[in-house]
Formats: C-alpha cells, structure tokens, sequence
C-alpha cells in the first residue's frame, strides 16, 4: 500500500537521491544525463527535484559545475568536488550502518510474528480519556 500523499516515500528519497548523485557525478555529466541515469536504475526523479537538489549542493561545495556552449546546445555539467567525494564516503557508509540494521529489525520481526497486540480500548483512542 501507497501512503495517500506520498510524503514518506518523498523524505525516504531525498537522501538518497543525494548518494546516488554524488555517486554519478564522480565523473563529470550534464543534468539531463543525471536524470535520464537515475531512471535507468530505478530512481526516477522529476526536473523540479533534481535541479534543485543539484543547486543545494553546489552550494555545500559537494558539487561544482560549468557550462560548455560550443556544442549545439548549452549544457551544465557537474562534478563531484573533494568535498563531495568525501560526504558520498560519509554517506555510503552510514546507509550501510543503517540498511544493516533495518534488516535486523524487519528480519526479527518477521521472526516473532509481529508480537501479539491488544485492541483499542472502545470508544475512545489508546492513550486518550479512556486510558488509565
């Protein structure tokens, strides 16, 4: 099931939109091209999202850009800076500290079948007038 409004899946993303961008621009690419690779891998993003993200983190110094003009079209490339290749190292292993133990937890869960949780009190919402 899809939370109605997609806000949960919207701040799950956003950090790692974050790793995977600093992660493709280890090697210089324009902003049509990061988006276009992001779908390609399963992590779709709209225009309003990612060239924003990409402004926010030029302005952290983890990313820089230029614009190259001799070709038909202008585009803006970016690039990790040293900075930015230092956070993505931060990143990856914190993700990995943390995707570690989700698993556990999801995995100790499955395990103990979720537990056994009482019913709402009746008439009333656990924790409201009605809880002791």
């Amino acid at each position: 099931m899809r939370h109605p409004d997609g806000k949960l899946e919207t701040e799950l993303k956003r950090g790692i939109f974050q790793i995977a961008v600093l992660s493709l621009l280890r090697e210089p690419r324009y902003g049509y091209q990061i988006g276009r690779l992001l779908a390609e891998h399963g992590l779709a993003v709209e225009e309003g999202t990612l060239y924003p993200l990409l402004r926010r983190m030029e302005e952290q110094d983890l990313l820089e850009s230029w614009w190259v003009t001799e070709q038909a079209r202008p585009r803006k490339y970016y690039r990790t800076t040293p900075d930015g290749k230092e956070c993505l190292g931060v990143l990856l292993e914190t993700w990995g500290r943390v995707n570690d133990a989700l698993r556990r937890v999801v995995d100790a869960s499955a395990r103990e079948g979720g537990g056994q949780v009482p019913p709402p009190p009746a008439g009333g919402e656990p924790g409201g007038e009605d809880a002791e």
